[in-house]
């Protein structure tokens, strides 16, 4: 076991600093790793397990728990690259060395997690194994059938008053969602969160009475619901034997962004936290908006008694200097777990604050900047311009397009939000799950002479039927599908039998589906083309799934990111910049980085000042854009701001962001570019945006009065 092991044996673990090997041969009582930014925490999490697998642990008995597929493969190809590179000679058992060994670990995020346990041992709390999942698209599709089905309307009878709608179908899900994540009841969540729906409380509540009702008839499950379905289980009397048998070791990454549902069910899994080791950076907790609580992480130490909490504080990313502002700025926090980051790169350049004279001289100066630093040698790549809010890089979009510099923007459509997209997979979804009511729905009004109403009873024919599609043989269609219907059946009834075979193949079923509904496609969207490209793509994709049920829970729960969101030609250049919303750039970083309209009303939004506990968190996702630099930090305010977008109009003086008190601006270099006013200016802006010129205009009336 642990204890017999010399640690001196092990090359592997002199590479680590003294906090992080600390951390990577801690025993098995509960373990918290406050990691700081930049500190290694991917390399310590990765030879923590690779230390459980050398200590005796049965691999298979290992879980890591990440927020991403990718994070989850990357931590387990760093295991098995540690791993490989032993001494056989040191080791208890050799063959933990052994790639099939080492892929026993079971890694991945808490949804795919979830969804294999389900599949597995879901019959014990009365679930049926072959569910099939609704990402964010499909739950308000079926919620919006819900909605229709109360026949809730847009407003009270005789009033329109848009105040008195009922909410939108995206409004009522992020609703049912904050109540699953957060397990608070709806009228607590309306107040708390919603108060502006708190007239449709009731109505509410029987519309997601609802929404949960025809998931149980569909036999479908949306995000929530894998967590929801695997903390009962958790909490089931023979499930929780089952669970708790099953691992000696659980290991969560990112441990701050966890929400309330997902800590009760590690507690669930292991009371005690014994072999519970929890990674984290309270100060990068910016995820409230997802339910995700920093309370989590802050009463991680209370919550399993005898935990062991090791900070890491030696950086690898940043300079000094930018460190020396990033304590600053976080030190300022409420409550938070201490640490103080340093490292031994350097002092580095001191971070830049820029006040500009408006939009367009922020536009200005950092598009020049950018240009700047790519002479010194910084590709545009390795360059990132920060924000709060995607609006607030329309401007310095523009501007990259009117000079030709390619750009990559970060938060566009995921590729299977896309119309086209959707069809496609609903057909595998339909075949997969005949009870899947959004799926089928989704292609029946896709054919000619079908409405909402007979998709309706079509669906209602196929339940009553058992999902036996052969069912729908004895429709007669209109003359305008007279052709295609039979087509349509003999699709899916191929498509079921397809998944029956051992040998069925999964991009042969795709092309099939593509050749189907390639007319349908062009006889419903535009840029066909790049569309059916997209198709064949989905195919190529297909080929890499072992099966149909795979491939459709693989790309809802971890989607590839959407082939159009390059803003321009990138043939235009091999480089291109990233702009990024501050969400979008945690756990990436770069050499140079602008975080621009760092105004208050823009850090912290205006609309995201409401409470104490909501300023707390617009200061760490400040911190969190500070620290994603290396060696160039820049941080650029506007100092006026105008109304109607043109100069010589109506503006407003900002103010520098609250997170930099004069006493931490003392840490930053001061540079001013455009026509700046300065601070004289800046004390008195309240007067000269309220006031009026009256009192001159009188004095100047003397001159003939």
């Amino acid at each position: 076991m642990v204890e017999q092991l010399s640690e001196s044996q092990f090359d592997f673990l002199q590479s680590l600093n003294p906090q992080q090997r600390l951390a990577v041969v801690h025993g098995e009582s509960p373990l918290l790793i406050v990691a700081g930014a930049g500190t290694g925490k991917t390399t310590t999490l990765a030879h923590r397990v690779a230390w459980q697998v050398v200590s005796g642990i049965d691999p298979s008995r290992i879980l890591l728990l990440t927020f991403s597929r990718r994070a989850a493969a990357e931590m387990l190809r760093r295991v098995e690259g540690i791993l490989q590179n032993l001494d056989h000679k040191h080791l208890p058992n050799p063959k933990v060395t052994e790639r099939a060994t080492i892929r026993q670990i079971k890694g991945g995020t808490f949804h795919s997690v979830a969804t294999g346990l389900l599949r597995k041992h879901g019959q014990l709390i009365g679930l049926y194994p072959d569910f099939t999942i609704l990402d964010r698209g499909d739950s308000e599709d079926l919620m919006n059938l819900a909605r229709a089905k109360l026949n809730l309307p847009a407003a009270p009878k005789g009033k329109k008053d848009s105040k008195k709608r009922f909410p939108l179908k995206g409004t009522c899900l992020d609703i049912y969602s904050r109540c699953v994540n957060t397990q608070i009841k709806l009228d607590v969540a309306i107040l708390k969160w919603f108060p502006w729906c708190l007239p449709h409380k009731e109505l509410l509540g029987q519309l997601f009475t609802l929404y949960a009702e025809y998931k149980e008839q569909q036999r479908v499950l949306d995000f929530d619901d894998l967590l929801l379905f695997w903390n009962a289980l958790a909490q089931d009397p023979t499930g929780q034997g089952v669970l708790r048998q099953q691992f000696d070791r659980v290991l969560v990454d990112e441990y701050q962004d966890t929400n309330v549902l997902q800590a009760d069910i590690l507690k669930n899994i292991s009371p005690n936290g014994i072999g519970m080791t929890a990674v984290g950076d309270d100060a990068q907790s910016i995820y409230s908006f997802r339910a995700a609580t920093i309370r989590n992480i802050l009463d991680f130490p209370q919550t399993f008694a005898d935990t062991e909490v090791i900070p890491l504080e030696q950086n690898y990313r940043s300079a000094q200097s930018i460190l020396n502002l990033t304590n600053s700025v976080i030190a300022e926090a409420n409550e938070r777990h201490r640490k103080e980051l340093w490292t031994d790169r350097g002092e580095g350049a001191r971070p830049i604050l820029a006040t500009c004279g408006d939009e367009d001289s922020q536009t200005d100066f950092v598009v020049d900047t950018i240009l700047d630093q790519r002479e010194k040698g910084v590709p545009l790549r390795a360059q990132a311009v920060l924000f709060r809010s995607s609006h607030h890089a329309m401007s310095l979009e523009a501007e990259l397009v009117r000079r030709k510099i390619p750009f990559r923007k970060f938060g566009g459509l995921r590729f299977l939000e896309t119309a086209h997209i959707k069809d496609m997979m609903s057909f595998l979804r339909l075949a997969e799950n005949p009870f899947d009511a959004v799926a089928g729905f989704r292609l029946l009004i896709l054919l000619p002479g079908i409405g909402q109403t007979k998709a309706g009873s079509l669906l209602d024919e196929l339940r009553d039927a058992g999902g036996q599609f052969d069912t729908w043989a004895n429709w007669k269609p209109p003359a305008a599908l007279q052709d295609l219907w039979p087509k349509f059946i003999r699709l899916l009834l191929g498509l079921v039998k397809s998944s029956q075979q051992p040998d069925g193949s999964l991009a042969k079923d795709l092309h099939a589906v593509r050749t189907f509904y390639t007319p349908l496609l062009e006889a419903k969207f535009d840029s066909v083309k790049v569309r059916i490209k997209d198709l064949q793509q989905l195919e190529v994709m297909a080929a890499r799934y072992r099966s149909r049920g795979e491939f459709l829970t693989e790309m809802t729960l971890d989607p590839p990111s959407s082939t159009q969101d390059l803003a321009m030609d990138p043939s235009l250049d091999e480089d291109s910049l990233v702009l990024s919303t501050i969400h979008s750039a945690k756990g990436l970083e770069w050499d140079s980085v602008f975080v621009i309209h760092a105004a208050d009303g823009n850090i912290p939004a205006d609309l995201a000042t409401g409470t104490p506990e909501d300023v707390e968190e617009e200061r760490r996702l400040f911190y969190v854009a500070l620290t994603r630099a290396k060696n160039s930090l820049f941080i650029v305010r506007p100092e006026r701001y105008f109304f109607h977008r043109r100069r010589g109009g109506t503006s407003s003086f900002s103010q520098v962001t609250r997170f930099l008190p004069a006493k931490i601006q003392e840490l930053c270099e001061k540079t001013a570019y455009g026509d700046v006013l300065g601070d004289f200016f800046q004390q008195s802006a309240a007067d000269v945006i309220d006031s009026d010129t009256s009192e001159i205009r009188r004095q100047i009336n003397r001159l003939w009065s």
